[in-house]
């Protein structure tokens, strides 16, 4: 069975903000084919989490509206243990993500989504 999300080791939410503990296990179908000498788990991939996480944990169903600043700053490797770092404002119907490690940022941004369809 194929692997698409990672393991949570933790989970402290709040009604706006959320920091998940996560496991990026080797097994995620994500790293199939992203520099198979040297995987690394691919941007897109770290934006969908942090979309699917705000959905599962904040009850957002609506659309995503695009991106308003995106940084990777550090590769994230197989079984690497980070910290995903959510916080949602309802107002300006933006979500505004971080993962990062004990050794280093990884990447942030900010992102467009409505609250509802």
């Amino acid at each position: 069975m194929m692997q698409r999300k990672p393991t949570v080791i933790s989970a402290d939410i709040t009604e706006n903000s959320a920091t998940l503990t996560l496991k990026i296990d080797r097994a995620l179908e994500d790293f199939k084919g992203h520099f198979p000498q040297y995987s690394i788990l691919p941007g897109v991939t770290q934006i969908d989490l942090a979309v699917n996480y705000a959905r599962e944990y904040f009850g957002l169903t609506g659309s995503f509206g695009g991106m308003e600043v995106i940084k990777f700053q550090e590769p994230i490797l197989p079984d690497m243990t980070v910290t995903l770092s959510l916080t949602w404002d309802a107002e300006k119907q933006k979500l505004y993500f971080r993962y990062d490690s004990g050794q280093s940022a990884h990447s942030s941004g900010r992102m467009l989504l409505s609250e509802c369809e």
